[in-house]
């Protein structure tokens, strides 16, 4: 028994190179297809997260089911991720190759319909977005970025500048001072 969950049909290299492979392509994949498939996942981008790895598995695993096989697939798996990261972060012009650009779906509070349409993002995970960031509107919104890597940057619009608001207040608190002294000044007298 224990010698059948160890025991390697397939040779090592092999076992290392196909989630190399797999990986690989996955990424170029992604990359390919869009920010929204690293964005949000609504539940049909879910269902072909989950179909996709289900899909590739044997192709890393090939014909093997053992423990040594699964190990190793991970182990590659997660070399190469690491490798990639180091190297894509060591040669920022070769990430700059790999990256999508960013997508300004809100500028002044006005949404960029062409650019939803592109990301193939409706109104309602726009309104979603904004919802988790504390905005009611898109008028609220001076800028709304979905970035390369599916996040969303959200930039808010400031009704006034702190040294605005902060002199307003000012004023406000002279008034109320002002105020407060001459109804002392009233109450003194009577």
């Amino acid at each position: 028994m224990i010698e059948s969950m160890f025991h390697l049909p397939l040779p090592v290299l092999e076992k290392i190179l196909r989630p190399v492979f797999v990986y690989l392509f996955l990424v170029g994949f992604l990359r390919l297809f869009g920010k929204r498939e690293l964005a949000q996942l609504n539940p049909f981008d879910l269902v072909v997260l989950l179909s996709l790895a289900n899909t590739v598995q044997n192709a890393m695993i090939g014909d093997d089911n053992s423990v040594s096989g699964g190990v190793i697939g991970a182990f590659s798996l997660l070399t190469v991720n690491w490798l990639l990261t180091r190297v894509l972060y060591r040669a920022p012009k070769l990430n700059k190759l790999f990256e999508l650009p960013e997508t300004v779906l809100i500028r002044h509070g006005v949404v960029d319909w062409e650019a939803m349409k592109k990301e193939a993002l409706t109104e309602l995970e726009l309104r979603s977005v904004l919802h988790k960031q504390g905005y009611d509107d898109f008028n609220e919104v001076e800028k709304c970025v979905l970035e390369p890597n599916g996040n969303f940057y959200l930039e808010g619009i400031k009704a006034m500048s702190d040294d605005a608001q902060r002199a307003e207040l000012m004023k406000a608190i002279e008034a109320l001072t002002r105020e407060v002294k001459d109804m002392r000044s009233e109450l003194a007298a009577r």
